[in-house]
């Protein structure tokens, strides 16, 4: 375990901090619906989503149609549908708003990095998590490569002027474990969330906690 005086945490969004997958899923296989796709069992959505809505489409769709024309206009059918029913199911986990109150208490800095579109990261912080304060909240912009590249992490560190050895990084995904580490963060891995432990640990997690309140014993 690190001996290091942590000062922030940097949470992933989707499967870390809110359950977002049935209303991704039910948006999702109504765009393919309606474009004419078959659609899918809600739980193959926890290894089509971690890596941006580009690999959504893609992992959506049939191989065959992966021309740029389909791409595009499952990607804007997607969109309109997820801006329609984003909140029907989405919660935060159990734990979630326990461990951020401690968090607040603890005046430890909290920041959020997503590769959701960034209107879609900071609406649904805003509406679901109203009562906590992030420094930043931030999703997919143009002018960041998405995760696992660690180049939004490091920008985060940077604008809150705390090294990211100071950093926890709580995910849910090989794709977080793996951001954490190319960024010299330090990676958690949520075990509430999409994915399973064997894919966190293999992917570079420094410790895997099985609820959100077990992250204080990394402050503590």
């Amino acid at each position: 375990m690190s001996k290091i005086k942590f000062q922030a945490i940097l949470f992933d969004l989707d499967g870390t901090l809110l359950d977002t997958l049935a209303d991704i899923a039910n948006a999702t296989n109504a765009a393919l619906t309606r474009l004419g796709f078959p659609a899918h069992p809600q739980d193959s959505y926890r290894y089509f989503l971690g890596e941006g809505m580009d690999w959504l489409v893609r992992r959506a769709l049939p191989e065959e149609n992966h021309d740029a024309e389909t791409l595009k206009k499952c990607n804007e059918a997607i969109i309109a549908e997820y801006g329609n029913r984003w909140d029907e199911n989405t919660r935060p986990y159990p734990g979630i708003p326990e461990l951020l109150e401690e968090l607040d208490q603890r005046g430890i800095t909290k920041a959020v990095l997503s590769n959701k579109p960034d209107a879609f990261t900071k609406k649904t912080v805003e509406k679901l998590l109203p009562d906590f304060k992030f420094e930043i909240v931030r999703g997919a912009t143009p002018d960041i490569p998405i995760k696992p590249d660690p180049a939004g992490a490091i920008r985060i560190a940077d604008e809150l002027g705390i090294p990211p050895r100071q950093f926890i990084y709580l995910g849910d995904t090989n794709t977080d474990m793996q951001t954490a580490s190319a960024a010299g963060m330090f990676a958690a891995g949520a075990l509430w969330g999409f994915r399973t432990a064997e894919e966190l640990s293999s992917n570079g997690a420094q410790v895997l906690l099985s609820t959100p309140l077990e992250a204080l014993k990394l402050i503590d």
